[in-house]
């Protein structure tokens, strides 16, 4: 008995959703002051041709809208009788996104797509040597877990005020196409040691809404943010190529002072309704904010005001309400940050907090 082997077909190579073994391919960037016409023009796409792409792609990807140093592909039918001949080029408007412009058969198609992205959910832990953000740098970590650990940790953890030694971990799904890393997705849960003490952060959906709570279902959130400024914009603003601590001065019964590039966003702690905005002598151009409890804080030395600011406006937890200077009497670009209760000057460090809601009962089981 005899079995005849059948050559198996060999997959097609598929870039961009286009068959790209019939097809020459080019690589390059979009120059500074460069326009894709002049690039199609390049390839021998037409005048006429270019004028129909530039009407039709104005309801589907503007071609204004391309950028300078972004990556583009050209496929390219060749033949050495009748010339090379440019069937498609994608333009990659960011790292998963692209756009495909066809010319095939001397007919227009414009297609948009996305690179496949594959998750990989990851398990990393740290020790802080010098900051939350150097920690990340030093172990490879990427750059938006630190965002994502300040957004998720900012009533909870000061983290201009952690120490040597505390240490973190955390799992989050990191976003891949084929080996490169792309960005990350959801935070599946977090361990901060601050101070040896451990503070989790659980997603969970309550009312709608997925928020971080603790292992016993206590809320994360509070009345107060820890600090008026994100770390992660500070620190990366000073460096994002070596490691360094940001440093904070201690005042100690009026306020805390943080080192912060001029025009560094300035945030409202919490709620509340602007009740002085001017100059304050040697503490410059500053901003107070009244808020329930009967605390007011104060933010002195800014180099402005956010735009809509003035006494009487409302504010939100998180809104931006100036920005860093060095305005009054003043060593340097830095916030003066201060909390009064009852009219008396409190250390802002110490302000005692109230967490939001818990979980409720009805969802501890869940939970």
């Amino acid at each position: 008995e005899q079995s005849a082997e059948v050559a198996a077909e060999p997959e097609p190579t598929i870039i961009y959703g286009i068959v790209a073994d019939d097809y020459c391919l080019e690589r390059d960037t979009i120059g500074r002051g460069e326009t894709i016409g002049a690039i199609l023009n390049r390839y021998g796409v037409s005048a006429a041709m270019i004028d129909r792409l530039d009407k039709t792609a104005s309801e589907i990807f503007p071609l204004r809208h391309i950028r300078a140093d972004r990556p583009y592909t050209a496929f390219i039918v060749q033949d050495s009788i009748n010339g090379d001949k440019l069937d498609y080029l994608v333009y990659e408007k960011d790292v998963i996104e692209y756009v495909v412009f066809g010319f095939k058969n001397d007919s227009l198609t414009i297609t948009k797509g996305e690179k496949d992205v594959t998750i990989r959910r990851q398990v990393r832990s740290a020790t802080i040597e010098s900051s939350l953000w150097g920690a990340i740098m030093r172990d490879s970590l990427p750059y938006a877990l630190a965002a994502e650990m300040e957004d998720i940790y900012q009533w909870t953890v000061d983290f201009f005020g952690i120490q040597t030694g505390d240490h973190f971990t955390v799992i989050y799904d990191e976003k891949l196409i084929d080996t490169t890393h792309v960005g990350i997705g959801r935070v599946w849960g977090a361990k901060f040691n601050h101070a040896g003490k451990d503070i989790y952060a659980i997603p969970f959906k309550q009312d709608g809404k997925i928020q971080y709570w603790e292992h016993n279902g206590a809320s994360l959130r509070k009345q107060l943010l820890k600090a008026p400024l994100k770390f992660s914009r500070v620190s990366s603003r000073f460096s994002r190529s070596r490691l360094h601590p940001v440093h904070r001065v201690y005042r100690p019964h009026l306020g805390v002072d943080y080192a912060a590039p001029k025009g560094t966003p300035v945030r409202a702690v919490a709620d509340g309704v602007v009740t002085f905005k001017g100059w304050g002598g040697g503490g410059g151009n500053t901003l107070k904010i009244k808020h329930a409890g009967n605390l007011v804080t104060g933010y002195l030395h800014l180099n402005g005001f956010a735009k809509g600011i003035k006494q009487g406006s409302r504010v939100k937890q998180g809104d931006l309400i100036g920005y860093v200077g060095s305005t009054g009497t003043s060593t340097g670009p830095h916030l003066d940050y201060r909390i009064w209760k009852n009219g008396v000057n409190i250390d802002p460090l110490k302000v005692p907090q109230e967490p939001a809601e818990p979980i409720k009962k009805q969802n501890m089981a869940a939970f």
